[in-house]
């Protein structure tokens, strides 16, 4: 019986985060997951990238953004806001919009498009689907992240294992999630260090 992303994001909201001499140990019940590389380098953030020409400012408030697309495949995509230390930034915004089931990105409306802040100990999630591939680009999710009172960072996530990724002149190792499958779509995982 394959898990349901309900049950791993269940799973990822459990799991304590513990700062320890300056890395993150999990719980001994929850699975261990690697952590972002740029976060044990040291000081090293989340690579930027470029917004592209489908940004739209003042994106709703809201972490479920699958009902826009209910016919497309499911993803849930999650993870922390943190230092360079490893240590969680409550409140921090995270914005994310995407291409939809066919490629096109909506430009009128806010259809997959929201924002929300990182809980108390540093965790975010959309529920969301997976974006069609559209001509020159590999598949991606733009992000925005905020620490309060702190510059923005604004960059793109990809899928590990896409074809189009090595010719995509935006695409970097280091921006790639972690998929793992679920009953119901796929499971997500990044960590932001800003």
């Amino acid at each position: 019986m394959t898990t349901s992303r309900r049950a791993l994001l269940s799973g990822f909201l459990a799991m304590p985060l513990v700062p320890l001499a300056g890395t993150i140990a999990f719980g001994q019940e929850a699975p261990v997951l690697p952590l972002t590389r740029a976060c044990t380098d040291g000081d090293e953030a989340t690579l930027a990238r470029e917004a592209g020409p489908f940004f739209k400012p003042n994106s709703p408030l809201k972490q479920d953004l699958y009902p826009d697309a209910p016919r497309a495949a499911r993803i849930t995509v999650a993870g922390y806001v943190l230092d360079g230390r490893c240590r969680p930034i409550p409140q921090s915004l995270v914005d994310i919009w995407h291409a939809d089931e066919s490629g096109e990105y909506d430009r009128q409306d806010f259809r997959l498009r929201g924002h929300q802040f990182a809980d108390e100990q540093g965790r975010w999630w959309f529920n969301t689907v997976v974006p069609a591939l559209y001509p020159g680009r590999a598949r991606h999710f733009h992000f925005r992240v905020q620490r309060p009172g702190r510059d923005v960072l604004t960059t793109q996530l990809f899928f590990p294992d896409e074809p189009g990724n090595a010719r995509d002149r935006i695409f970097d190792e280091t921006l790639l999630m972690t998929i793992n499958p679920a009953g119901d779509g796929q499971f997500a995982r990044f960590d932001f260090v800003v």
